[in-house]
Protein backbone atom coordinates (compact mmCIF):
# COMPACT_ATOMS: atom_id res chain seq x y z
CA UNK A 1 0.00 0.00 0.00
CA UNK A 2 1.54 3.29 -1.13
CA UNK A 3 1.77 6.11 1.43
CA UNK A 4 0.78 9.72 0.80
CA UNK A 5 2.03 12.38 3.19
CA UNK A 6 -0.14 15.51 3.11
CA UNK A 7 1.61 18.70 4.21
CA UNK A 8 -0.56 21.67 5.17
CA UNK A 9 0.34 25.31 4.71
CA UNK A 10 0.04 28.48 6.74
CA UNK A 11 -3.23 29.26 8.56
CA UNK A 12 -4.26 25.58 8.37
CA UNK A 13 -3.49 22.35 10.18
CA UNK A 14 -3.90 18.61 9.38
CA UNK A 15 -7.67 18.83 9.71
CA UNK A 16 -7.73 20.73 6.40
CA UNK A 17 -6.78 17.43 4.68
CA UNK A 18 -9.60 15.32 6.17
CA UNK A 19 -11.62 15.12 2.94
CA UNK A 20 -8.54 14.30 0.89
CA UNK A 21 -7.51 11.61 3.36
CA UNK A 22 -10.96 10.04 3.10
CA UNK A 23 -10.83 10.26 -0.72
CA UNK A 24 -7.36 8.73 -1.12
CA UNK A 25 -7.84 6.15 1.64
CA UNK A 26 -10.86 4.87 -0.32
CA UNK A 27 -8.53 4.54 -3.33
CA UNK A 28 -6.22 2.25 -1.36
CA UNK A 29 -3.55 4.67 -0.15
CA UNK A 30 -2.13 4.86 3.36
CA UNK A 31 -2.57 8.55 4.25
CA UNK A 32 -0.62 10.60 6.81
CA UNK A 33 -1.18 14.30 7.58
CA UNK A 34 1.35 15.48 10.16
CA UNK A 35 0.98 18.77 11.98
CA UNK A 36 3.56 21.49 11.86
CA UNK A 37 5.02 22.28 15.28
CA UNK A 38 2.45 24.20 17.36
CA UNK A 39 -0.36 23.28 14.94
CA UNK A 40 -1.68 20.15 16.62
CA UNK A 41 -5.30 20.04 17.76
CA UNK A 42 -8.57 21.71 16.87
CA UNK A 43 -8.27 24.94 14.84
CA UNK A 44 -10.87 26.72 16.98
CA UNK A 45 -8.77 26.05 20.09
CA UNK A 46 -5.60 27.14 18.31
CA UNK A 47 -7.30 30.41 17.34
CA UNK A 48 -8.65 31.11 20.82
CA UNK A 49 -5.43 30.05 22.56
CA UNK A 50 -2.48 30.56 20.21
CA UNK A 51 0.48 28.41 21.33
CA UNK A 52 3.20 30.30 23.20
CA UNK A 53 6.07 31.03 20.86
CA UNK A 54 4.02 30.61 17.68
CA UNK A 55 5.53 33.78 16.24
CA UNK A 56 9.02 32.31 16.64
CA UNK A 57 8.29 29.33 14.39
CA UNK A 58 10.60 29.16 11.37
CA UNK A 59 10.41 27.30 8.06
CA UNK A 60 13.47 25.13 8.70
CA UNK A 61 11.95 23.80 11.94
CA UNK A 62 8.91 22.65 9.97
CA UNK A 63 11.00 21.17 7.16
CA UNK A 64 13.11 19.23 9.67
CA UNK A 65 9.96 17.86 11.31
CA UNK A 66 8.47 16.78 7.97
CA UNK A 67 11.79 15.25 6.89
CA UNK A 68 11.96 13.18 10.09
CA UNK A 69 8.47 11.84 9.40
CA UNK A 70 9.14 11.08 5.73
CA UNK A 71 12.46 9.33 6.39
CA UNK A 72 10.90 7.17 9.13
CA UNK A 73 8.70 5.45 6.52
CA UNK A 74 9.61 2.12 4.93
CA UNK A 75 9.76 3.59 1.43
CA UNK A 76 9.70 6.96 -0.27
CA UNK A 77 6.14 8.34 -0.13
CA UNK A 78 4.08 10.51 -2.41
CA UNK A 79 4.07 14.07 -1.06
CA UNK A 80 1.11 16.43 -1.53
CA UNK A 81 1.40 19.92 -0.07
CA UNK A 82 -0.57 23.15 -0.14
CA UNK A 83 0.93 26.67 -0.20
CA UNK A 84 4.00 26.65 2.08
CA UNK A 85 3.37 22.91 2.28
CA UNK A 86 3.90 22.86 -1.49
CA UNK A 87 7.30 24.50 -1.08
CA UNK A 88 8.16 21.93 1.60
CA UNK A 89 7.24 19.21 -0.90
CA UNK A 90 9.68 20.76 -3.37
CA UNK A 91 12.42 20.95 -0.74
CA UNK A 92 11.97 17.27 0.17
CA UNK A 93 11.84 16.24 -3.49
CA UNK A 94 15.17 18.04 -4.00
CA UNK A 95 16.62 15.81 -1.26
CA UNK A 96 15.40 12.69 -3.07
CA UNK A 97 12.93 11.79 -0.31
CA UNK A 98 9.75 11.45 -2.40
CA UNK A 99 8.59 9.16 -5.17
CA UNK A 100 6.31 11.87 -6.54
CA UNK A 101 5.50 15.44 -5.43
CA UNK A 102 2.29 17.44 -5.89
CA UNK A 103 2.65 21.11 -4.87
CA UNK A 104 -0.77 22.81 -4.84
CA UNK A 105 -0.96 26.63 -4.94
CA UNK A 106 2.64 26.42 -3.84
CA UNK A 107 4.88 29.14 -2.54
CA UNK A 108 7.65 29.37 -5.12
CA UNK A 109 11.33 28.82 -4.24
CA UNK A 110 14.32 31.01 -4.98
CA UNK A 111 12.54 34.26 -4.06
CA UNK A 112 10.36 34.10 -7.19
CA UNK A 113 7.85 36.95 -7.16
CA UNK A 114 4.76 37.92 -9.11
CA UNK A 115 3.84 41.55 -9.72
CA UNK A 116 0.23 40.72 -9.01
CA UNK A 117 -1.74 42.97 -6.65
CA UNK A 118 -3.19 40.15 -4.56
CA UNK A 119 0.20 38.47 -4.21
CA UNK A 120 2.01 41.67 -3.27
CA UNK A 121 -0.70 42.81 -0.83
CA UNK A 122 -1.02 39.50 1.01
CA UNK A 123 2.72 38.86 1.11
CA UNK A 124 3.36 42.35 2.51
CA UNK A 125 0.63 42.00 5.15
CA UNK A 126 1.93 38.67 6.42
CA UNK A 127 5.68 39.27 6.17
CA UNK A 128 5.49 42.89 7.47
CA UNK A 129 8.92 43.40 9.11
CA UNK A 130 7.55 46.05 11.49
CA UNK A 131 5.48 43.36 13.24
CA UNK A 132 8.56 41.49 14.47
CA UNK A 133 7.73 38.05 15.89
CA UNK A 134 4.09 38.86 16.52
CA UNK A 135 1.96 36.09 14.93
CA UNK A 136 -0.39 36.93 12.10
CA UNK A 137 -3.88 36.57 13.53
CA UNK A 138 -6.15 35.34 10.75
CA UNK A 139 -9.66 36.81 10.95
CA UNK A 140 -12.77 35.97 8.95
CA UNK A 141 -12.52 38.97 6.62
CA UNK A 142 -8.89 38.25 5.75
CA UNK A 143 -9.66 34.57 5.25
CA UNK A 144 -12.43 35.46 2.83
CA UNK A 145 -10.34 37.96 0.89
CA UNK A 146 -7.17 35.88 0.68
CA UNK A 147 -8.30 32.24 0.79
CA UNK A 148 -12.01 32.05 -0.08
CA UNK A 149 -12.50 34.91 -2.54
CA UNK A 150 -14.46 32.68 -4.93
CA UNK A 151 -16.82 31.53 -2.17
CA UNK A 152 -19.81 33.11 -0.44
CA UNK A 153 -19.33 34.64 2.99
CA UNK A 154 -21.52 31.90 4.44
CA UNK A 155 -19.30 29.19 2.93
CA UNK A 156 -16.21 31.09 4.07
CA UNK A 157 -17.48 31.36 7.63
CA UNK A 158 -18.00 27.60 7.83
CA UNK A 159 -14.51 26.98 6.46
CA UNK A 160 -12.95 29.56 8.78
CA UNK A 161 -14.66 28.19 11.90
CA UNK A 162 -13.63 24.64 11.14
CA UNK A 163 -10.16 24.96 9.63
CA UNK A 164 -8.45 28.36 10.03
CA UNK A 165 -5.50 28.96 12.38
CA UNK A 166 -3.13 31.81 13.18
CA UNK A 167 0.50 31.58 12.10
CA UNK A 168 4.07 32.79 12.29
CA UNK A 169 5.11 35.59 9.97
CA UNK A 170 8.64 34.17 10.04
CA UNK A 171 7.59 31.12 8.02
CA UNK A 172 6.72 33.22 4.97
CA UNK A 173 9.75 35.46 5.47
CA UNK A 174 11.98 32.37 5.46
CA UNK A 175 10.39 31.10 2.25
CA UNK A 176 11.88 34.14 0.51
CA UNK A 177 15.33 33.61 1.99
CA UNK A 178 18.09 30.99 2.00
CA UNK A 179 15.84 28.28 3.47
CA UNK A 180 13.58 28.56 0.42
CA UNK A 181 16.33 27.91 -2.13
CA UNK A 182 16.15 24.89 -4.47
CA UNK A 183 18.44 23.66 -7.25
CA UNK A 184 15.83 23.45 -10.01
CA UNK A 185 18.35 22.22 -12.59
CA UNK A 186 19.01 18.81 -11.02
CA UNK A 187 17.10 15.57 -11.81
CA UNK A 188 14.05 15.08 -9.59
CA UNK A 189 11.00 12.94 -8.95
CA UNK A 190 7.88 13.75 -11.03
CA UNK A 191 6.20 16.99 -9.97
CA UNK A 192 2.63 18.12 -10.61
CA UNK A 193 2.00 21.82 -9.95
CA UNK A 194 -1.64 22.79 -9.43
CA UNK A 195 -2.97 26.35 -9.53
CA UNK A 196 -6.32 28.05 -9.01
CA UNK A 197 -7.34 30.60 -11.64
CA UNK A 198 -8.42 33.21 -9.06
CA UNK A 199 -5.87 32.55 -6.32
CA UNK A 200 -5.19 35.84 -4.48
CA UNK A 201 -2.13 34.50 -2.64
CA UNK A 202 -0.30 32.39 -5.26
CA UNK A 203 -1.28 33.66 -8.72
CA UNK A 204 -1.33 31.26 -11.64
CA UNK A 205 1.54 33.03 -13.40
CA UNK A 206 3.82 32.32 -10.43
CA UNK A 207 2.81 28.67 -10.12
CA UNK A 208 3.35 28.18 -13.86
CA UNK A 209 6.75 29.86 -13.66
CA UNK A 210 7.61 27.65 -10.69
CA UNK A 211 6.77 24.55 -12.73
CA UNK A 212 8.72 25.74 -15.75
CA UNK A 213 11.79 26.62 -13.65
CA UNK A 214 12.63 22.92 -13.40
CA UNK A 215 14.88 22.39 -16.42
CA UNK A 216 16.18 18.80 -16.24
CA UNK A 217 15.18 17.27 -19.57
CA UNK A 218 14.54 13.74 -18.29
CA UNK A 219 12.53 14.80 -15.23
CA UNK A 220 8.80 15.51 -15.24
CA UNK A 221 7.36 18.86 -14.15
CA UNK A 222 3.75 19.46 -15.21
CA UNK A 223 1.27 22.27 -14.60
CA UNK A 224 -2.51 22.16 -14.24
CA UNK A 225 -4.81 25.12 -13.67
CA UNK A 226 -8.37 24.86 -12.36
CA UNK A 227 -10.90 27.58 -13.25
CA UNK A 228 -12.69 29.70 -10.65
CA UNK A 229 -10.60 28.40 -7.75
CA UNK A 230 -9.03 30.48 -5.00
CA UNK A 231 -6.25 29.65 -2.57
CA UNK A 232 -8.70 27.43 -0.70
CA UNK A 233 -8.65 25.07 -3.69
CA UNK A 234 -8.29 21.95 -1.54
CA UNK A 235 -11.40 22.70 0.50
CA UNK A 236 -13.77 24.82 -1.54
CA UNK A 237 -16.75 23.27 -3.36
CA UNK A 238 -15.39 21.27 -6.28
CA UNK A 239 -12.31 20.03 -4.42
CA UNK A 240 -13.20 16.50 -5.60
CA UNK A 241 -12.36 17.43 -9.19
CA UNK A 242 -8.88 18.49 -8.10
CA UNK A 243 -8.38 15.33 -6.02
CA UNK A 244 -9.59 13.14 -8.89
CA UNK A 245 -7.15 14.81 -11.29
CA UNK A 246 -4.30 14.25 -8.82
CA UNK A 247 -5.34 10.60 -8.40
CA UNK A 248 -5.37 9.97 -12.15
CA UNK A 249 -2.01 11.71 -12.57
CA UNK A 250 -0.51 9.65 -9.75
CA UNK A 251 -1.78 6.43 -11.32
CA UNK A 252 -0.14 7.32 -14.62
CA UNK A 253 3.19 8.32 -13.13
CA UNK A 254 3.36 5.57 -10.53
CA UNK A 255 2.93 3.09 -13.38
CA UNK A 256 5.69 4.88 -15.30
CA UNK A 257 7.96 4.74 -12.23
CA UNK A 258 7.23 1.01 -11.83
CA UNK A 259 8.08 0.17 -15.45
CA UNK A 260 11.21 2.35 -15.36
CA UNK A 261 12.41 0.55 -12.22
CA UNK A 262 11.61 -2.83 -13.75
CA UNK A 263 13.70 -2.01 -16.84
CA UNK A 264 16.60 -0.80 -14.72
Amino acid sequence: MKTIVFIHGMFQNPKSWNKWIEFFSAKGYNCIAPAWPMHEGEPIELRHNPPAGLGDLHLQTIVDEMEDIVTSLDERPILIGHSVGGLIVQLLVEKGLAEIGVPISSVAPNAMLAFDWGFMKNSALIANPFKGNEPFYMDLESFHGAFCNTMSMEETERAYNEYATHDSRNVLRDCMGADGQIDVDMPHAPLLFIAGEKDEIMPTELTKRNSEAYTDEVSISEYKEFPNRGHYICGQPGWEEVAEYVYDWLQKHQEHQYHTSAVL
